[in-house]
C-alpha cells in the first residue's frame, strides 16, 4: 500500500469500529489492532502514515507503547485519545512526543484534522528553533499571574482549585486562562500544552 495508513489502537470494539468507517467516509485508509501489543508486531516494517491509540488499555498502556516506540526508531506521529479528561497524562503523553491528544467523546471534525495534520507531518520533523523562539517569546509576554495560572492548567487542575491556590476567584481563573489562549494563540488545551512544553515553560 503506498498510500499512508491511519493505524488505530483501542481495545474496544466498538470505537475501533466507529473511527475505520469514519476513515472510510473520509477517505482516509485506515487499519485497526485490538491491543499495543498487536500493533507492535508490525510497527517496525511501517515508514509512513499515523498512529491513532487510547492511551487506557490492558497489557501496554498508550503511553507506554510511545515509548516502545521511540526505543525501536519508529517515527510516525501519535495522537492520543483518552476517556478520562486526564490532563497529567495527556502532558506526560506530549512530553513523550505524542503530537496531539483528543478526550472522548471527541468531534469528528477535530479527529479527522489532527490526523490529517498529522498524515502532512514529515516523518523526521523536529520542533523548529523558530517556532521554540516564537513560542518562548509569547510565554515572555504573560503576566505573573497568566504564567501562574498556566502552570496550574499545565499540572491538570480544576479552575477552582487554581483559585483557591492562588486566593483569586474561579471566574478570574476563567479570565486568565482565556487571556492565555488568547496570546499564544492555542485553539484547545493540547495546543496550549504543546506550546508550553516546546518553550520548556
Amino acid at each position: 500500500m503506498s498510500e499512508p495508513l491511519v493505524h488505530v489502537i483501542d481495545d474496544d470494539e466498538a470505537v475501533r469500529t466507529s473511527l475505520a468507517f469514519l476513515l472510510e467516509m473520509s477517505d482516509l485508509p485506515a487499519r485497526t489492532y485490538a491491543s499495543a501489543v498487536e500493533f507492535l508486531d508490525v510497527a517496525g516494517s511501517l515508514t509512513s502514515g499515523c498512529i491513532v491509540t487510547d492511551v487506557r488499555m490492558p497489557q501496554m498502556s498508550g503511553l507506554d507503547l510511545v515509548r516502545r516506540l521511540k526505543e525501536r526508531g519508529v517515527l510516525l506521529p501519535v495522537i492520543v485519545i483518552t476517556g478520562h479528561g486526564d490532563v497529567p497524562l495527556a502532558v506526560e503523553a506530549m512530553r513523550a512526543g505524542v503530537i496531539d491528544f483528543l478526550e472522548k467523546p471527541f468531534d469528528d471534525a477535530a479527529l479527522l484534522a489532527s490526523i490529517r495534520s498529522a498524515l502532512s507531518m514529515t516523518i523526521e520533523s523536529p520542533p523548529h528553533d523558530a517556532e521554540r523562539e516564537r513560542f518562548e517569546q509569547v510565554l515572555a509576554t504573560l503576566s505573573g499571574r497568566e504564567r501562574e495560572v498556566l502552570q496550574g492548567v499545565i499540572a491538570g487542575k480544576l479552575n477552582k482549585v487554581i483559585a483557591h491556590e492562588l486566593g483569586i476567584s474561579p471566574r478570574t481563573v476563567e479570565v486568565y486562562r482565556a487571556n492565555v489562549m488568547s496570546k499564544t494563540g492555542a485553539h484547545g488545551l493540547s495546543e496550549l500544552v504543546r506550546i508550553a512544553l516546546l518553550a520548556g515553560f
